[in-house]
């Protein structure tokens, strides 16, 4: 079943990703690039920004720092400047820090409050508007298998990315009458700078590039929820279904009460 209008063809498609520097946002910019589209590509990173522009045969670097809303709003007009509209903004940026109760911190809180949610809005406060005047386009949101539910050690990104999910769910209602898609991407775990750090089992690990492509797949088939790799995703998806006391006694069962926190995913 389609949930969004599908992409067709890439030729000429304009697309902002925001965190595109490395891990799965580097890999999408040069398949998109290989494709045909016109990039504008954003994340903090100035010199990787920078190279990776270079090496494409139609991307602009545009630094910006999602946690200000000045920024945001100053990389908006560049993007229009350059672009004139956009077909598709894909908004990859995040931040992950482990935490359990007894490591709570307020401050890595507070941080990844700020870069994964509220830089999402400070986004959707120059793109929504935009979007729907256009009358057209694709929204892509970018969280993560662990903001299915509650797993142990996410104390705050789990929060997030469960929150980015909700988010995507009621844009995609409410975009739908401007013929305005809205996707949500999951990913499991994708060999990344950030991941090849860990050193517990990460099964069915999958590269950037294979998660580029899934991606790449997710909107040309008009998907709304793009999650990979499908053997490990869909055994989340049917936790997500249990009642509390299976839940619970599942997830303990499966991690020894650890592991879970660690779905994350190097977007920046």
């Amino acid at each position: 079943m389609s949930f969004n209008p599908k992409v067709t063809q890439w030729t000429d498609k304009k697309v902002w990703l925001v965190g595109a520097s490395t891990g799965i946002g580097e890999a999408l910019a040069r398949q998109l690039d290989q494709l045909g589209a016109i990039q504008m590509l954003s994340a903090r990173s100035v010199d990787k920004l920078d190279k990776l522009s270079a090496e494409l045969n139609n991307a602009t670097a545009l630094p910006v720092d999602i946690t200000s809303a000045e920024a945001v709003k100053m990389a908006f007009q560049k993007v229009m400047d350059r672009l004139g509209e956009i077909d598709l903004v894909v908004l990859l940026a995040g931040t992950y820090s482990e935490m359990s109760v007894e490591k709570f911190n307020i401050q890595s809180v507070k941080q990844q409050i700020d870069v994964n949610l509220n830089g999402t809005m400070h986004l959707l406060d120059v793109l929504l508007p935009c979007l729907i005047q256009q009358r057209k386009g694709h929204l892509s949101i970018v969280s993560s298998v662990a903001g299915y539910r509650g797993l142990p050690n996410s104390l705050a990104y789990g929060p997030t990315k469960a929150a980015l999910i909700n988010l995507a769910e009621a844009l995609h209602m409410e975009m739908k009458p401007y013929n305005v898609g809205v996707s949500v991407v999951n990913p499991g775990f994708v060999d990344t700078p950030l991941t090849s750090q860990n050193t517990f089992p990460m099964p069915f690990l999958i590269s950037a590039e294979k998660a580029a492509h899934e991606m790449i797949v997710g909107y040309e088939k008009g998907e709304f929820e793009i999650h990979f790799p499908k053997a490990f995703t869909r055994t989340l998806r049917t936790l997500r279904l249990l009642p509390y006391s299976i839940y619970f006694a599942a997830v303990k069962r499966i991690t020894g009460g650890q592991a879970p926190a660690q779905l994350k995913n190097n977007h920046e």
